[in-house]
């Protein structure tokens, strides 16, 4: 499924054709997405309590996934996703202007490279280094007349 949580995407069937919205939720298993403001139902909620009142919820409902297409977030465009491998990752990229859409993945490639080089940083107890600081800063050491 090309369709990831909080990802753009643009209804093109049905009675919502031509909408936008974001994903609240999808069901790679059943191959559904939920949208933000789209396929709204109505729902009667009973009162569970005494003080509670009965009344009509509007939730809104999943839709299958063929039924909506990405939007590049740089290009504005709905696009069919093209998948990219590099440094034995997969993402997803758009065909038009070649922008990475996976927020988590974009630019973290050369950083987590260069990473992986440096050596481990040595530890320091921070204890040491304030009792050291306070024999300094204290004027009772200096020569007392």
């Amino acid at each position: 499924m090309n369709v990831k949580l909080n990802d753009n995407v643009l209804v093109i069937t049905g009675k919502y054709a031509g909408k936008q919205g974001k994903v609240i939720a999808t069901s790679p298993k059943n191959g559904t997405v939920t949208v933000e403001g789209i396929n709204i139902h109505k729902k009667a909620q009973k009162a569970r309590k005494a003080n509670e009142v009965s009344k009509i919820v509007e939730k809104e409902g999943a839709f299958d996934v063929s039924n909506v297409m990405v939007v590049c977030p740089s290009c504005d465009k709905a696009i069919r996703v093209k998948y990219d491998f590099e440094n034995g990752k997969k993402h997803r990229v758009c065909p038009k202007c070649n922008a990475v859409l996976d927020s988590a993945y974009a630019g973290k490639g050369k950083k987590a490279a260069a990473k992986k080089d440096e050596a481990p940083k040595k530890r320091v107890r921070k204890r040491a280094k304030k009792d050291e600081a306070e024999t300094a800063a204290t004027p009772e050491t200096e020569v007392k007349e």
